[in-house]
């Protein structure tokens, strides 16, 4: 698969993604920039994580107007996979790409650390390989990750099977204690109505690496791919 990792004002962890996408999974990945009009034939874009236009007015809103934002709605509305991680992930939900939105953390503090995922989505292709028994370690860095949609919104994510993680404890049990900025029923990561695109808090590429001792991050990526 071709990879397309945009590079956006602000963002942190487009080489990381390349990194592993590119290094360690061996595909090959264009590096695009936000004023690109050209997706150069990827198969998949990817959105990293950062602080994209350094945050302001609300995480992801600028960047959801960067010219190649057309061009990644474009591929989306085709069927083709687009994936985004934290910013991404607003990103996504600011374009309209995925429902539901990423509201200040409900400790209004920026949070640094290791979690853990619980797969929940059987049909994804990123989460549908994975083992829904196991709890995934997965770093966090968010101010801004606490999702949230209405009532509606929140019974047609768990109806159509488009609900990809949910914050779990250690032993996969999600409760409210292993919730770690609030979001609504623990919701981690969502996917649209077609599977093509999904959006996560959590960083899988920086649990990618056997150097950093852990490599859950690399069976989502794997799960995508389909190689496990």
């Amino acid at each position: 698969m071709k990879f397309g990792v945009i590079t956006f004002p602000g963002s942190n962890c487009d080489m990381d993604m390349i990194y592993v996408l590119q290094d360690i999974l061996g595909n090959e990945v264009e590096n695009l920039w936000h004023k690109d009009h050209d997706l150069k034939g990827v198969d998949a874009v990817v959105l990293p994580g950062g602080f994209s236009y350094g945050d302001y007015l609300r995480s992801g809103a600028i960047a959801n107007f960067s010219p190649v934002m057309k061009e990644v709605i474009e591929h989306a509305n085709k069927g083709r996979y687009v994936f985004g991680v934290c910013n991404g992930f607003q990103v996504l939900c600011e374009s309209g790409l995925l429902p539901g939105a990423l509201l200040h953390n409900d400790n209004q503090k920026f949070i640094c650390k290791n979690i853990y995922l619980k797969p929940e989505s059987s049909s994804a292709a990123i989460s549908k390989h994975l083992d829904p028994n196991k709890a995934y370690k997965i770093p966090i860095a968010h101010g801004e990750g606490r999702f949230y949609a209405d009532a509606d919104t929140i019974k047609s994510l768990n109806d159509n099977d488009q609900v990809l993680f949910r914050y779990c404890d250690e032993n996969g049990n999600v409760t409210p204690e292993a919730n770690p900025n609030g979001s609504l029923e623990n919701i981690a990561g969502v996917t649209n109505t077609g599977k093509n695109v999904f959006g996560m808090m959590p960083h899988p590429e920086r649990a990618s690496d056997n150097v950093l001792g852990n490599e859950d991050g690399r069976a989502l990526f794997e799960s995508w791919l389909e190689l496990v």
